[in-house]
């Protein structure tokens, strides 16, 4: 069974502009390192990104992806973007969580992801993979919201 692994991160923006940023999955090559490619594949009647295919290169990850995302997503921006894998090379399980709350510094983002991949590799391994993934996109997106 895949465990997951979290962190969060205080950002100093509004909670609608961190969702703004997340929410725009063409631009995350511009800023998250890994991701080498992102295409839209169907949005909602609401606007909101539904499926996405992705390229990744993080370290021991590299694959070509499908997501499909829920977005529970109060007026304000806070609220919960959740998304699952749905095709995939290497990756067997992808799964993960951002959480927004407005606090008085800005927004505490959170940051859930668990990964699994279909070839054998120790979990210590797969662990640090995430950490790496996590901790990365958390600092890659405080970076690229704090400079809008």
């Amino acid at each position: 069974m895949a465990e997951s692994t979290q962190a969060s991160i205080i950002i100093e923006a509004d909670a609608g502009l961190v969702l703004d940023v997340i929410a725009d999955l063409e631009a995350y090559p511009e800023w998250a390192s890994e991701v080498v490619a992102a295409t839209i594949l169907t949005e909602e009647g609401d606007g909101w990104p539904d499926r996405a295919r992705f390229t990744l290169d993080a370290g021991i990850i590299k694959d070509t992806y499908t997501l499909d995302y829920e977005w529970n997503i109060t007026a304000d921006g806070t609220g919960q973007v959740s998304w699952w894998l749905t095709e995939a090379t290497v990756l067997k399980r992808m799964d993960g969580t951002y959480t927004l709350r407005a606090i008085d510094a800005g927004t505490d983002v959170s940051y859930q992801l668990t990964v699994d991949l279909k070839i054998p590799v120790l979990g210590l391994l797969k662990r640090k993979a995430e950490r790496v993934i996590i901790d990365t996109a958390l600092v890659e997106l405080k970076k690229r919201v704090e400079s809008l």
